[in-house]
């Protein structure tokens, strides 16, 4: 039977509860640069989990840019710490893209793929096993009809 995983921002304000959290057993490494801007690192980690699975619960704030497809991305943080939890765009499905750092249950878990490899450091390595995309498939939202 699934369990739920629950994680947090830096302060603790703000909790992350994923249902059938252990289903997700790799994570996603991004390099694009809105992820690079978001974490604040040289990439971000995430898993992409059913918005009916996911419940943040504190002081959560979003805002709105534009993704690399075109399209609008939401993006939440905590209001008191800044930690930056998910973002969703229509790329995303019924989902969101949810960042593994805030919890420890990623930790140990294995790097399945990579996204926008093109903007990847130098100094970083690709992961050994990880599918490489150099930048996913993208469409703008006008086009997908």
């Amino acid at each position: 039977m699934s369990q739920a995983i629950q994680g947090h921002c830096l302060c603790g304000e703000t909790t992350i509860t994923i249902q059938n959290g252990d289903a997700f057993q790799s994570q996603i490494l991004c390099h694009c640069w809105d992820c690079k801007h978001t974490s604040g690192s040289a990439f971000s980690t995430n898993i992409v989990a059913p918005l009916k699975d996911t419940v943040m619960v504190g002081p959560v704030r979003t805002y709105e840019t534009t993704g690399a497809s075109g399209n609008p991305v939401t993006r939440s943080f905590c209001g008191t710490c800044g930690s930056a939890l998910s973002h969703r765009s229509i790329m995303h499905g019924d989902g969101a893209a949810i960042q593994t750092g805030n919890f420890k249950y990623f930790a140990d878990k294995p790097v399945s793929l990579e996204f926008f490899t093109k903007d990847r450091w130098s100094v970083i390595a690709a992961i050994e096993g990880a599918k490489q995309f150099s930048s996913p498939v993208l469409k703008k939202v006008d086009e997908q009809t």
